[in-house]
């Protein structure tokens, strides 16, 4: 198969009708071009080109090779144009992962601001707790909370989160307050993502770390619901400060163990491995970790 540049420095020729105008509009030398047309030729074994002293005209056969080849050549330009547009210009579909617990008004309205600044673009999002596989689904960027155990993608960490035990005051009326993190295992519990009803709490206090099998009547797979229970007086929840510190304030919840915390859990956001990171990304991910979310405290 003939060279893709010798085809379209021939074509350049063809176009211009002349060497030395093509050479200055693909800013190589006069040489360079003639080699590249003659090596053309005898890849093909015909003359595209007659040349003479006073004019550069078209065999009948380059012409023919000239109408089959420059349509093709303009699409691939244009193509790339766009290619290069897009990498860019934040532009075009890009598809977005995130949790239940993103499901919210505040977040709904981070998206409608953003696609308010960039217009060009346009979002699929998908909402779900399900870890899915970036590359298989073309997903651009998803959200997650916790450990991250794929190494193939790149995690941008944007936030950190800290969980509260707390519980309704009409569970606590029923029961003893808890004195030492042990007194939760005789304690109903709101679990998130408990197998059989059953969870372990991890819980730190400064230098001091416990881990705790608790188990309770109900157990979910979204905070949303872990918090409602929990309101509703069906146990202990551990749930996220975000979720806590103004209910707390509003004493319509209680925070039990106050000294005592899940460690730090981190947020990140995490996308495919790419050598070259299209703007569409690049600005999301500078508007996510300008967000003041309601949903993870601020690093540092």
């Amino acid at each position: 198969m003939a060279d893709l540049n010798d085809i379209a420095v021939f074509v350049k020729v063809a176009q211009l009708e002349s060497f030395t105008r093509a050479a200055r509009a693909l800013a190589m030398p006069v040489s360079t071009v003639s080699r590249r047309v003659t090596s053309l030729e005898d890849q093909l074994g015909v003359t595209l080109l007659q040349r003479t002293t006073r004019k550069l005209s078209l065999t009948a056969q380059g012409r023919a090779y000239f109408d089959q080849c420059s349509e093709p050549l303009s699409q691939l330009s244009e193509a790339e144009g766009a290619l290069t547009r897009t990498q860019k210009m934040p532009e075009g579909l890009m598809r977005v992962s995130v949790p239940v617990i993103f499901g919210q008004e505040p977040f709904y309205e981070f998206l409608s601001q953003f696609l308010k600044k960039y217009p060009g673009l346009r979002l699929d999002l998908s909402i779900s707790n399900q870890f899915v596989d970036l590359i298989a689904e073309n997903v651009d960027v998803a959200i997650r909370f916790g450990d991250l155990k794929d190494s193939s993608i790149i995690a941008k960490r944007i936030g950190r989160s800290v969980r509260y035990l707390v519980a309704s005051p009409a569970y606590l009326k029923k029961r003893t307050l808890p004195a030492k993190p042990e007194d939760l295992i005789d304690h109903h519990c709101v679990l998130l993502n408990g197998r059989n009803n059953e969870a372990e709490w991890h819980l730190v206090s400064g230098r001091k770390s416990v881990k705790l099998q608790v188990s309770g009547p109900l157990s979910s797979r979204d905070f949303q619901s872990v918090s409602a229970f929990t309101y509703k007086g069906h146990g202990i929840g551990l749930l996220p400060s975000t979720y806590c510190d103004e209910p707390i304030k509003r004493r319509e919840i209680v925070r039990v163990l106050p000294e005592w915390a899940s460690p730090e859990i981190f947020i990140h956001a995490v996308y495919p491995t790419r050598r070259f990171v299209p703007a569409k990304l690049q600005v999301f991910l500078e508007e996510l970790q300008a967000w003041k979310s309601p949903l993870w405290l601020p690093l540092g």
